[in-house]
Formats: structure tokens, C-alpha cells, sequence
């Protein structure tokens, strides 16, 4: 089992060492006392698997508050393609990609984190959209058996992304699940490029994933009993920087035939899509993405209309889509061999009425004329 010192001097081996407390206590007067924070009204929110969002508001009424999540940590095995391909996985609340989080421009986000004394692994929490060394992830390192509560002041608006980062051991728990999504919404709510208010009437959280699954000398995909039976042959097939799957939320099909995600012609649908490891290129065959928020960060303007939009590897971002057509849209990374080959799409199935003026046929299939 790690300590934090043996998780420590990880870190200091790799050239990342966190601050001791000692070194983080002096604050501005400028911030807010203790106090003042415990003063503030408290919401406890209960975290629902994606694609799915727990209910919030889109414009907050009220001031800050503080608002409170739970997530306990699951390891276990999940099949992640229709072949019986198992993933010895590691999950933040039992789902790959762990829930997405939604809080607003300061607020306070109060997040405990359970490491059951069932699971094998320490683990940690590494919040892209919190301010102080490591994201978090020194002050909630846990054991098996062990619980921590971190709070930070959400003081940038956008979608980030959050990872476990165990010094050492970082990229194999990323790769084998641990990653999600918050998003801080401007206390407004969403802005246009004129700075018009815009709303969602859904929004649905797409997490990307490569998986490395090692191989035995005939090529099959090896099954392993324990998580730490897989670690070896796992971290070798990491290094080959060769996934064997590329997935939306956390297996091949995961979002298509009855696990679509709906809507209808009218609706504006908010897609917040991440991915933590590698650089990907979501785009909706059939659709655009009216205003894209590439980079995450809504205190910038969005881009207009664009076809396909780029999310960087240890990032998240968003686009607002108003659906005019019904019909299956296909959500795909528009590298079409990760796509068709690996598993990276999702459908959209839209009810409503078809409009002519926006797509006809205007002669059905038939013989060429001689």
C-alpha cells in the first residue's frame, strides 16, 4: 500500500513535487475568511453517470454558495468493446468517464473523495479548473480505506477537465478511466459572440477515451484475474502509444442504438466533450456546431458555425447545436479510422418534422439513362 511520503518522493523522482502546507497558508486579505466561506449556503448535489448532467441552473440566482459532491472510487473490470474485451478499470463513481460537475463563477466546489478498503490502488484528484499546486491532488491522495474533503474557490469560467494523479502512476489510471469533467458557468449564464444570453435545452457530456489492452502471443486480448495483474503488461502497451480501442464514454456503442442520445428538431442541445490524454476532433455528420467554445473557456467569444472543432489532449470543450432536421446524426472523431475502426461514435436520434427547403431528394436512385 503507498503512503503519502512514498507518493512524495514519487513525485520529487519525476521533477513534480508539491508544496508542503507550510508553504500554502499565507493568503491574500483579500480572500475570503473561513468564516465568511462556512457562512454561505451549502447545496449537496447527487452525481448522475454520463452522458447525462445532474439538474442546475444555467444563470445562477443568488450569490455564491458552497456546493457540495461525494465521489468514491471503483475499480473493477468492464467490457468495453461487443467482443468480451475487459478493461481492468478504474473509475470515479463507477462510470468512464467519471460524472460531469456544474457549479457557477465563485462558488465554492466542496468535493469528497472515497477510497473504498475494497479497492487495491491509492488515488487522488487533479481538478484542471482549481487554483494551487497539483489541481488538488496532494490534498486528496487516499489509501484504500481512506477519505478526503477538498474545497477550491471555482474562479474561471469553462469545461475542465479532472484526472486521477497518483505520482508514479499517473498515466496508467487515466488510461484505465479516471478522468471527467466540471464545467463553470458564468453566473449569467452563456454569452454568444455579442454577448447575447444563450440557453440549452439539454446538454449531454461525451468523455473520450484510448484504451491499451495487451495482447498474448496469438494476438487475443488478454483477460487478467486482478488490477494488478494487468499493470506490467499494460504499462508496455501504454509505451507503444497504439490504442486498441478509442471510445465515447467508456465502450464501443456505449452511445449509439437504444443508449442514443435524443432530441428534437427546435432543441439547442449543449455537447461538452473531453478527453484527457490525446487530441481529438468531435463533429455531428449532419449538423455544425453553432457556436463551439473549442477551448472550454466561455470568458472568451465563441466560433461560429463550425464543422468540426478540435479539443486538446488534457481538455474539455463545448458547442451549441440547434437541431433543424430530424433523423440519426452520428457524433464521431472525425479521424474516421478512430471512428469506424476503434469505437469513437455516438448517435443523436432527433424527432420532428423533415424540412424540404433545408435537404430534398430531388430524383430517388434508378438506372442511368442510355
Amino acid at each position: 500500500m503507498f503512503t503519502r511520503r512514498q507518493a512524495l518522493l514519487g513525485a520529487a523522482a519525476t521533477g513534480v513535487l508539491a508544496p508542503t502546507l507550510t508553504s500554502m497558508t499565507a493568503v491574500s486579505p483579500a480572500l475570503a475568511s473561513e468564516a465568511e466561506i462556512t457562512s454561505l449556503p451549502r447545496e449537496k448535489v447527487t452525481l448522475v453517470a454520463p452522458p447525462f448532467v445532474h439538474a442546475h441552473e444555467q444563470v445562477a440566482t443568488g450569490g455564491p454558495k458552497v456546493v457540495e459532491f461525494t465521489l468514491s472510487i471503483e475499480e473493477k473490470p468492464v467490457e468495453i468493446d461487443n467482443e468480451g474485451t475487459i478493461l481492468q478499470a478504474m473509475t470515479f463513481g463507477g462510470s468512464i468517464p467519471g460524472p460531469m460537475m456544474v457549479v457557477h463563477e465563485g462558488d465554492y466546489v466542496e468535493l469528497t473523495l472515497v477510497n473504498p478498503d475494497t479497492n487495491e490502488m491509492p488515488h487522488n484528484i487533479d481538478f484542471h479548473a482549481a487554483t494551487g499546486a497539483l489541481g488538488g491532488a496532494e490534498l486528496t491522495f487516499v489509501n484504500p480505506g481512506e477519505q478526503a474533503t477538498l474545497r477550491f474557490k471555482a474562479t474561471r469560467t469553462g469545461t475542465f477537465v479532472y484526472h486521477c494523479a497518483p505520482q508514479g502512476m499517473i498515466p496508467w489510471h487515466v488510461v484505465s478511466g479516471m478522468s471527467g469533467t466540471i464545467m463553470v458557468l458564468p453566473r449569467d449564464g452563456l454569452r454568444n459572440h455579442r454577448n447575447e444570453p444563450i440557453k440549452y435545452d439539454r446538454i449531454f457530456y461525451v468523455g473520450e477515451n484510448e484504451f491499451y489492452i495487451p495482447r498474448n502471443a496469438n494476438g487475443s486480448f488478454i483477460n487478467f484475474e486482478t488490477l494488478g495483474d494487468s499493470y506490467p503488461d499494460t504499462i508496455q502497451a501504454m509505451r507503444g502509444l497504439v490504442p486498441t480501442h478509442v471510445v465515447f464514454n467508456g465502450r464501443v456503442g456505449a452511445l449509439t442504438g437504444d443508449n442514443a442520445m435524443k432530441a428534437k428538431v427546435g432543441e439547442t442541445v449543449l455537447f461538452v466533450h473531453s478527453q484527457a490524454n490525446r487530441d481529438t476532433r468531435p463533429h455531428l455528420i449532419g449538423g455544425h456546431g453553432d457556436y463551439v467554445w473549442e477551448q472550454g473557456k466561455f470568458a472568451n467569444p465563441p466560433a461560429r458555425d463550425l464543422e468540426t472543432w478540435f479539443i486538446r489532449g488534457g481538455s474539455a470543450g463545448a458547442a451549441l447545436y440547434t437541431f433543424r432536421q430530424p433523423g440519426l446524426y452520428a457524433y464521431v472523431n472525425h479521424n474516421l479510422i478512430e471512428a469506424a475502426e476503434l469505437g469513437a461514435t455516438a448517435h443523436v436520434m432527433v424527432e420532428g418534422e423533415w424540412n424540404e427547403d433545408l435537404m430534398s431528394q430531388v430524383a430517388a436512385p434508378g438506372p442511368i439513362p442510355a
